[in-house]
C-alpha cells in the first residue's frame, strides 16, 4: 500500500457524532467509546458522514478503547470488552457496505483504518497531551497495554493502522518496536501530538523523534508498512514549521511520507470547553502547502466536520486538474 496521491480521511469523529447523539462526549471518560455499546446506530451514520463527504479512508471508533475502560465505565469482563473493541471495527464495515450500496459502488473502496490512541488516554487525566507517564512507566508496559487492543482491531480486519496522537518518543518507539517485530504484515501510519512547532507533547524534538521512528522501522526492514509519519490533534497553524524541519531542506525524492490532521484550530479548557471558533482559519486553507513539503494523507481531528472533509478534499481535487 504506496500512497502515490495524496489520500483524504476522515474528521473529528466524536465532533461529528454529536450531530447523531445529540450531546457533547466531551469530559466522558471513555469519550466517544461508550457509543460503541450504547449507541452502535449513531457510529455507523457517522462513518457514513464522512464517507458521503469525500473520505477515502475511515478511522474505526477505538481510540479511547480498551479493556481497562469498559471494565471500570461499563462494568464489562475482559471478554466482554475486547469483544466490544472488535464489534467495533465492524461497524466501519458495514458504514462502508451501506456507503457502496447507495450508487458509489464504482468508486474505489475506502479503506478503514484501526485507530491506536496513545496509553495517556484511558488513564483520563490529560496526560495523551503531556505524555508525562513516559516518566513513570516502561516500555513493556505499553507494549502490553497495547497489545491487547491491536490484537482486537487487526482480529477484525482493517487495512491499516493509526498509531495516533502519540505524546512521547518513548511510546513510540514502543509500538513502532513491537509492530515491526509483531505484526510484520500490518500497514501503519504513526502521528504524534505536538505543543508548538517544533516539540511533541512531552518535549522532543518533532524531527528528531520522527527520525528516530523512521531509523526503527528501516533497520527492521518494515518501510514497506509504513504509510506515513506525521501529526495530529493540534493547531494547524503548527504543520507547517514541523514539516519544515523534517522536510523542508529534502527533495521530493528524499522526503518522508507525511500526514496530518490538526483540530480545527479552537482551543479546549476544561472550564470554558471549546472556545475561538471565530477566529479560526479553515483547514483547506493549509492544504497546498502541507502537500508541497511531502503530505500524503490529510484529513480533521477535534472539532472538524464531515463539511470540513469536503472542503479538503475540493481543494485537493482543484489543485491536481
Amino acid at each position: 500500500m504506496v500512497l502515490n496521491e495524496v489520500i483524504v480521511i476522515d474528521g473529528g469523529f466524536a465532533t461529528q457524532l454529536t450531530v447523531h447523539v445529540g450531546k457533547s462526549v466531551d469530559g466522558d471518560p471513555l469519550w466517544s467509546a461508550r457509543f460503541n455499546a450504547t449507541n452502535p446506530d449513531a457510529v455507523v451514520k457517522t462513518h457514513l458522514d464522512f464517507l458521503e463527504a469525500g473520505a477515502e479512508a475511515i478511522i474505526t471508533n477505538t481510540y479511547q478503547a480498551s479493556v481497562e475502560g469498559y471494565k471500570q465505565y461499563l462494568n464489562f469482563d475482559d471478554k466482554q470488552s475486547i469483544n466490544l473493541i472488535k464489534e467495533t471495527v465492524k461497524l466501519a464495515h458495514v458504514a462502508r457496505d451501506l456507503y457502496l450500496q447507495r450508487g458509489n459502488a464504482t468508486k474505489p473502496i475506502p479503506l478503514i483504518v484501526g485507530s491506536i490512541g496513545p496509553y495517556g488516554a484511558h488513564l483520563h487525566d490529560g496526560s495523551e497531551y503531556s505524555g508525562s507517564y513516559a516518566d513513570r512507566v516502561t516500555k513493556d508496559t505499553i507494549k502490553n497495554w497495547h497489545r491487547v487492543r491491536i490484537d482486537a482491531v487487526l482480529s477484525a480486519g482493517v487495512d491499516a493502522l493509526a498509531i495516533e496522537t502519540i505524546p512521547c518518543l518513548m511510546e513510540a518507539e514502543a509500538l513502532i518496536e513491537m509492530l515491526c517485530s509483531e505484526y510484520p504484515q500490518a500497514k501503519f501510519w504513526i502521528s504524534f501530538q505536538c505543543k508548538d512547532g517544533s516539540s511533541i507533547a512531552h518535549g522532543e524534538s518533532f524531527s528528531d523523534a520522527a527520525l528516530r521512528i523512521w531509523h526503527i522501522i528501516s533497520e527492521k526492514k518494515a518501510l514497506n508498512n509504513l504509510l506515513a509519519i506525521g501529526v495530529n490533534c493540534l493547531h494547524p497553524r503548527f504543520i507547517t514549521p514541523l514539516f519544515k524541519s523534517l522536510n523542508g531542506n529534502l527533495s521530493p525524492e528524499q522526503r518522508l511520507p507525511l500526514v496530518a490532521y490538526p483540530n480545527s484550530g479552537e482551543v479546549y479548557d476544561v472550564e470554558n470547553g471549546w472556545t475561538g471558533r471565530e477566529d479560526c482559519v479553515p483547514l483547506e486553507s493549509y492544504v497546498s502547502e502541507w502537500i508541497a513539503l511531502g503530505t500524503k494523507i490529510i484529513g480533521g481531528c477535534c472539532r472538524t466536520y464531515a463539511r470540513d472533509i469536503t472542503r479538503i478534499k475540493n481543494t485537493i481535487k482543484a489543485s491536481v486538474e
